[in-house]
């Protein structure tokens, strides 16, 4: 029972974290996203801070 129980825990676990790092890939890669991407990264070089426009 107990190998059991342990075996569907490593499975689901497994998918859960498959299914999540697929999502957060997704998300870093999607067209859309890139300006944001690209404004977050200049923050730290530029003068204005994140409220500024």
């Amino acid at each position: 029972m107990y190998e059991a129980l342990s075996s569907f825990a490593q499975t689901g676990g497994l998918i859960y974290f498959v299914l999540m790092f697929a999502a957060a890939l997704t998300y870093a890669l999607w067209p859309s996203n890139k300006s944001k991407f690209e404004d977050a990264a200049q923050l730290p070089l530029s003068d204005k801070g994140p409220d500024d426009e």
